[in-house]
C-alpha cells in the first residue's frame, strides 16, 4: 500500500500481526463452540459478548459464582513436546472444579489466548481441548480472544487464561461450615497426576536428571516423559453436582490446587476444627514418587506443592459417607477415606498429617 507520494506504508502483519489468520482461527472454532451449547446458551461466537439466558437454566433464586485461572508452565510442555491437544482440558478444570467446591454448576466459558506469532493449526488443536472440557463440565464456550503480540512470546510460545461462571441456588451455597463438626470424614478423590500444578519444580527436576521431554517417562515407560506429564486435569462438575442433587452431597468441598492439602484444605472450615490426614491412604501415583525421589524434595514440599494424588476432598458427615462414596464411585471416581475432622488445639494447624507419603501410618 502506497501514499498520495507513492511512499510504501508500513501494515499490521508487516508488525507481525495476521488478522486473516485470526478471522482463520475464529471460523474454523466456532462449530466447536457450537458443540457446547446447553440451556441458557448457544455458543454462538463473533458478538461483541458472550449471552447467557440464565432463567433457560432452571434457577429459581440464584447466585452467580465466578473463578478464573491459567495452566502455568505446564504450557511449556505442550509447546515443547508438540501435544497441544489436552491443555485446554486443564484450562477448564481448573475453573470449574472452583465453581463446583461452592455447589455451583458451570455455566459459561471463556477463554483468552495469546501468542506472539499465530499457528492457526496448534491454536485449534488448543481449543479443541478448551471444548472437550467445557462438554464434560456440562458448560458452554460462548467466547474469547485471540491476542497476537509481536516481541512478548519466544517463537511457538502461547499462554492461556480461562474464565466460568455458574450458578448456585442461594439455599445450596457450599462450603456449610455451621453444619461441620469432629468426627465428620474426609473423603478424597483421587487425581490424575499433578494437574496443573507443580510444573515450574517438575522442570527443574527435569532438568536436573538430564532427561529429555521425548524419553520414555520413568514412571511410565509406555509414554514420552512429556506426554505423561501432560496427563490433563480430572474434572469433577458431574459426579459433585449429582451427590448434591441425590442428597448424598457433602458439607463442603476443597479442591487440592496449588498449595496442596496444607493450604487448601483450612478454606473451607470452620477455625474451630482441624482436619487429620492419613497420608498412607494417598494414591501416590508413581509420578510423585519418581519426582519425590530424583529431586531430593522433602515430604513437607510434596504436600505443599502438588496433591499428592488427591485431586478433590469431601467433608461428609459420617453417616453420609458410604451413600457418598457409592454415588462417586458410579460416577467414575475413585474415593478413599482420607481421615476425619477433629478439634482444633489451641491456635495450631488446621491440617495434621499422620504417617508419611507411600508408607504407613506411623
Amino acid at each position: 500500500m502506497t501514499d498520495e507520494n507513492g511512499r510504501k506504508g508500513l501494515t499490521y502483519a508487516e508488525a507481525g500481526v495476521d488478522i486473516d489468520a485470526g478471522n482463520e482461527l475464529v471460523k474454523a472454532i466456532a462449530p466447536l463452540a457450537a458443540a457446547t451449547a446447553r440451556p441458557g446458551a448457544d455458543a454462538d461466537l463473533g458478538g461483541f459478548g458472550g449471552l447467557f439466558d440464565l432463567s433457560a437454566a432452571g434457577f429459581r433464586d440464584p447466585l452467580l459464582v465466578a473463578a478464573t485461572d491459567g495452566v502455568g508452565t505446564k504450557v511449556l510442555l505442550a509447546i515443547a513436546s508438540g501435544h497441544h491437544e489436552t491443555i485446554g482440558i486443564d484450562l477448564v478444570a481448573m475453573c470449574v472444579n472452583d465453581l463446583a467446591v461452592q455447589g455451583a454448576e458451570p455455566l459459561f466459558f471463556l477463554d483468552y489466548f495469546a501468542t506472539g506469532k499465530l499457528a492457526v493449526e496448534d491454536a485449534v488443536r488448543v481449543i479443541e481441548g478448551i471444548a472437550k472440557g467445557c462438554t464434560l463440565a456440562g458448560c458452554a464456550l460462548i467466547g474469547g480472544e485471540t491476542a497476537e503480540m509481536p516481541g512478548m512470546y519466544a517463537a511457538g510460545h502461547y499462554d492461556l487464561a480461562g474464565f466460568a461462571v455458574g450458578a448456585v441456588e442461594r439455599d445450596a451455597v457450599l462450603p456449610r461450615r455451621e453444619d461441620m463438626q469432629a468426627g465428620d470424614i474426609l473423603v478424597g478423590l483421587a487425581s490424575s497426576g499433578p494437574h496443573a500444578n507443580g510444573y515450574s519444580l517438575i522442570r527443574k527436576v527435569v532438568e536436573h536428571t538430564g532427561l529429555k521431554w521425548d524419553n520414555p517417562a520413568p514412571f511410565d515407560e509406555n509414554q514420552p516423559l512429556a506426554q505423561a506429564l501432560l496427563s490433563p486435569t480430572r474434572i469433577y462438575v458431574a459426579p459433585l453436582l449429582r451427590a448434591q442433587r441425590q442428597g448424598a452431597g457433602a458439607k463442603g468441598y476443597a479442591h487440592i490446587t496449588g498449595g496442596g492439602l496444607p493450604e487448601n484444605l483450612p478454606r473451607v472450615l470452620p477455625v474451630h476444627l482441624a482436619a487429620h490426614v492419613h497420608l498412607s491412604a494417598l494414591p501416590y501415583w508413581p509420578v510423585f514418587r519418581w519426582l519425590q525421589e530424583a529431586g531430593g524434595i522433602a515430604e513437607e514440599e510434596m504436600l505443599r506443592t502438588f496433591n499428592c494424588g488427591v485431586g478433590m476432598v469431601a467433608i461428609v458427615g459420617r453417616e453420609d459417607v458410604d451413600e457418598f462414596m457409592l454415588v462417586m464411585a458410579n460416577e467414575g471416581e475413585q474415593p478413599f477415606i482420607l481421615g476425619e475432622l477433629v478439634e482444633r488445639r489451641d491456635d495450631g494447624p488446621q491440617v495434621r498429617f499422620e504417617g508419611t507419603l507411600g508408607g504407613g501410618d506411623a
